[in-house]
C-alpha cells in the first residue's frame, strides 16, 4: 500500500528532474568541469530529499512549492541579482519596464502600518476624483488593504473596469468612498525644469521602454525655453536602473563617436560592444551629472560613459557598483528566470562591479534650508556589501553576508520626502539641495570663464 501511495510522487519527481535537465542542459553540457555522473547523482539526491519530505514531514507540503523554493535557492546562490520570478512578480517586472499600466494613478507606500498615498498622478482617475497625498487606503473593493503589493494588484486591472477604494483622511472622521474607472497610466521616468535662464535640470528616476523618448522631448522643450542652452544638470541620484538599451541611447544623445559600453560573458552572444552614432541634433553644452549610492546599473552606464568621454563632470558620492547585466527568460509555467549573463565595462575598459563610479567632485548631500551637516557616510547599502556579489573580474571569492545599515526613520517614513521623488518638480525645493546648487555654480562659472579673453 505504501508503494502505491508513493508511486505518483516518484513519477512526478521524474518529470521534475526532466524539466530541471531541460532548463540546465545546454549550459551543463558545455561546462568542462561538469561530470555527467556527478550531475545524475546530485539529481537523484535531490529527488530523494523531496520524496522524504513528502513522506515524513510533520505537515503536508506542496511538491510544486518545494521545487520552486529549491530552484530559487539555487539561482539566488549565484549572485544577488539572479532570481526566479513567480508569475505575479514577472508580470510586475514587465509592467515596470513597459512604461505604462492600467490602474487608478497613484504613488503609494507603507507608512505606520497603512497603505498611504504619496501623491496622485496628474490627470488620472485618482487625481480627478480628489484622492490626496497622505490618504490612507483601508479597503479596495471591500477587501482590507494590509499589504502594499497586494493593494497595488487589487487597484490595477483592465482599462474601463471599475474599482471601489475606501480611504481614511486626516481631519475627517468617516471613511471616504471612491468609485473609480481604471485607465491607462503612463510611468513617467523623466522630469525637467529651467533653474535660471540658460540652465536646465533633468531628473531620470529609472529606465523604462519610453525613457529615451521622454528625455528627448524634455530636452527639446528645455532648449526652447532656456535658449540658448548654456548648461544641463542631469540628476541620476537614487536611479536604480532599468533597461540596458535605454541607458545606451540616453548616453548616445551626447556622444557622437566611440564606445559607449562593452559587455563580456561566457557565451559569445553575450559579448558585445555598443558604439555611439552621430546625433541629428548637436548638443555641445556642458553637463554636470549628479550621482549617489542609489545610482545603480543602467544609470551607472550613463554616468560612466559621459565621464570617460569627458562629456560631463560627475558630482556627488560614489555610486552603487552594479556592473553586471541580467536577462529574463520566460519559463514554461509563466514564471521568469532572471540570470546574470555578463559584466559590463565603461568606454575606458573599467569594470565598476562592486566598485562604483567615483565622482570627479565628491560632495555629500545636504539640505541648504537646515543646519544639519552632510553625513560622513551616505548610508547606502551597496553592491560590495551584498552576499555572493560578483567580483569586478573573473571568479573571485564569494562574500559573507553583511548587516545592512539601519534605516533613518526621518528619511524612510516621510510622505514629503517620497513626494519629492515622484511628485512634480518645485524650484523652491531644488534650491535647497546643495548638490544641485553646486552643479549650477560650476556651469555658470564655466560660462563666465569661457568668455574671459586671455
Amino acid at each position: 500500500m505504501k508503494g502505491i501511495v508513493n508511486r505518483p510522487v516518484k513519477i512526478w519527481l521524474v518529470m521534475v528532474t526532466a524539466v530541471v535537465f531541460w532548463m540546465m542542459g545546454a549550459g551543463l553540457q558545455k561546462a568542462n568541469s561538469a561530470n555527467p555522473e556527478d550531475l545524475y547523482e546530485g539529481l537523484k539526491l535531490f529527488s530523494d530529499v523531496i520524496e522524504l519530505i513528502q513522506r515524513e514531514y510533520v505537515d503536508d507540503v506542496d511538491p510544486k512549492e518545494l521545487i520552486q523554493k529549491a530552484i530559487q535557492g539555487m539561482v539566488q546562490g549565484l549572485d544577488p541579482h539572479s532570481s526566479l520570478l513567480p508569475q505575479d512578480a514577472f508580470e510586475d517586472l514587465q509592467i515596470d519596464t513597459k512604461g505604462k499600466f492600467t490602474g487608478i494613478g497613484i504613488h503609494i507606500t507603507m507608512r505606520n502600518g497603512f497603505v498611504t498615498v504619496i501623491s496622485p498622478i496628474e490627470d488620472t482617475p485618482a487625481h480627478k476624483a480628489g484622492i490626496e497625498a497622505g490618504d490612507r487606503i483601508i479597503k479596495v473593493d471591500g477587501q482590507l488593504a494590509k499589504d502594499l503589493r497586494e493593494a497595488v494588484r487589487m487597484m490595477r486591472g483592465p482599462k474601463g473596469s471599475k474599482v471601489a477604494v475606501t480611504i481614511m483622511r486626516e481631519g475627517i472622521k468617516k471613511p471616504l468612498e471612491f468609485e473609480l474607472v481604471r485607465d491607462e497610466i503612463p510611468i513617467l521616468s523623466v522630469k525637467s525644469i529651467v533653474l535660471k535662464p540658460g540652465y536646465a535640470y533633468v531628473r531620470l528616476s529609472n529606465f523604462t521602454g519610453t525613457t529615451t523618448q521622454e528625455f528627448e522631448k524634455a530636452l527639446e522643450k528645455l532648449e526652447a525655453e532656456a535658449a540658448p542652452m548654456k548648461g544641463l544638470i542631469l540628476d541620476l541620484r537614487n536611479n536604480g536602473g532599468g533597461l540596458l538599451n535605454q541607458a545606451i541611447s540616453i548616453a548616445d544623445i551626447f556622444i557622437d563617436k566611440g564606445q559607449i559600453l562593452s559587455i563580456k560573458g561566457r557565451e559569445k552572444k553575450n559579448t558585445k560592444v555598443f558604439n555611439a552614432t552621430p546625433s541629428a541634433v548637436q548638443r555641445s553644452y556642458p553637463i554636470v551629472v549628479l550621482i549617489n549610492g542609489g545610482t545603480a546599473s543602467a544609470s551607472e552606464i550613463v554616468a560612466g560613459a559621459l565621464q570617460d568621454h569627458k562629456r560631463a563632470l560627475v558630482l556627488g558620492a560614489a555610486s552603487f557598483g552594479k556592473g553586471s547585466v541580467q536577462t529574463v527568460e520566460t519559463l514554461r509555467d509563466g514564471s521568469g528566470l532572471k540570470l546574470t549573463i555578463a559584466r559590463y565595462y565603461t568606454p575606458s575598459g573599467r569594470s565598476i562591479q562592486a566598485k562604483g563610479i567615483e565622482p570627479d567632485i565628491v560632495l555629500k548631500f545636504k539640505r541648504l534650508d537646515t543646519a544639519e551637516a552632510p553625513e560622513k557616510d551616505d548610508g547606502f547599502f551597496k553592491e560590495k556589501d551584498l552576499e555572493n556579489h560578483l567580483e569586478a573580474e573573473g571568479d573571485g571569492d564569494k562574500t559573507a553576508p553583511q548587516t545592512p545599515p539601519k534605516p533613518d526613520a526621518k528619511k524612510t517614513d516621510s510622505i514629503k520626502d517620497a513626494e519629492s521623488r515622484v511628485g512634480p518638480l518645485k524650484l523652491e525645493a531644488l534650491q535647497t539641495d546643495n548638490q544641485i546648487m553646486r552643479a549650477l555654480e560650476i556651469l555658470t562659472g564655466f560660462e563666465v570663464l569661457r568668455h574671459v579673453k586671455g
